[in-house]
């Protein structure tokens, strides 16, 4: 998905360990268009930058909406699509043509440059899901385009299903490859339903609430935030305090120690450098390639802001 803001801020990001459970309220976004579809935006923030590797969060839906994302660029990350109800049609310039579908991962590698567009099919009349990206590491930011589908086999707790997209939980473990220690997994808690997931203690955690009543360590959740639990647990406590089926996606990874400028589809490391992406990608270079197949022109790049790009970090 596109980060379509005509304004984009700028973000120089870097993880740190956080307190116990810090909470992340979403701000909406319109996705552009006459028909602009909403959605809710907790990474990144000032106050938290990242969650591991993890550097961009939406989440959208369910609204009876139609996505139509015309061919835009991205550098420097992976994006992973995960819905929940619809279909969403992808081509890219590796020469892709994939379905976004509900419980299915598709992971777009854009390291050195790619561009690609989303658009929903005929067939969805609700769209709702999340998209992400996560920040390549300085030694593989300029990996070449390359593209994963992947189906996670759903496993049966205590209480809940989870479904991991990404690295390893509750005895599941994803074969698609990470460039850094990653988690991704979507997990359903039935009402009452109490949890102590074993997870790894080097890695920082993020739970991003879909549906229902949701608490981590003990701290409710409201629709659409995220919880951020920080280092050092060998368990991540999970609870459905309500009468209703919740669901969450736990995201972790071990802290990323490398500062990282973000500014609109793009992620590098400084002002010049991303200013020299978003020329590329307005002179037409073959950095990004193009889409085939979509009908109607590419997005256009915003304008870069008046000032250099200014560092933010999370708090110490």
């Amino acid at each position: 998905m596109s980060n379509v803001e005509t304004s984009p801020a700028e973000l120089t990001c870097r993880s740190e360990p956080g307190r116990a459970v810090e909470v992340l309220t979403p701000r909406d976004v319109p996705l552009g268009g006459p028909r602009a579809m909403q959605v809710r935006r907790t990474l990144p923030q000032r106050d938290r930058s990242l969650i591991g590797a993890w550097c961009f969060a939406d989440h959208y839906g369910p609204e009876d909406a139609r996505m139509d994302v015309a061919p835009h660029p991205h550098t420097g990350l992976q994006t992973v699509s995960w819905l929940f109800t619809g279909e969403i049609e992808h081509r890219d310039s590796l020469g892709v043509h994939a379905m976004v579908r509900p419980g299915e991962l598709n992971l777009m590698t854009g390291g050195h440059g790619i561009c690609h567009s989303e658009v929903s099919t005929d067939a969805s009349t609700t769209l709702h899901g999340v998209q992400l990206w996560v920040a390549l590491p300085d030694a593989h930011r300029d990996a070449p385009r390359d593209f994963q589908h992947f189906v996670p086999e759903p496993v049966e707790l205590a209480g809940a299903t989870a479904r991991v997209f990404l690295g390893s939980l509750a005895g599941a473990t994803s074969p698609v490859p990470t460039f850094t220690p990653l988690l991704g997994a979507e997990l359903v808690l039935e009402p009452g339903a109490k949890l102590a997931l074993e997870v790894d203690p080097a890695f920082e955690h993020g739970v991003l609430v879909d549906a229902g009543a949701v608490e981590l360590e003990g701290t409710p959740l409201a629709h659409a935030e995220l919880g951020y639990a920080g280092i050092g647990a060998n368990s991540l406590y999970l609870a459905n305090p309500g009468d209703e089926t919740s669901r969450v996606i736990v995201l972790g990874g071990e802290p990323f120690a490398e500062e990282l400028v973000m500014w609109w589809n793009f992620v590098g490391r400084d002002h010049d450098e991303i200013a020299r992406f978003r020329e590329e990608w307005e002179a037409g270079s073959a950095r990004f390639g193009r889409v085939d197949g979509y009908p109607g022109d590419r997005l256009p790049a915003p304008k870069l802001p008046g000032g250099r790009l200014k560092p933010r970090r999370n708090p110490a």
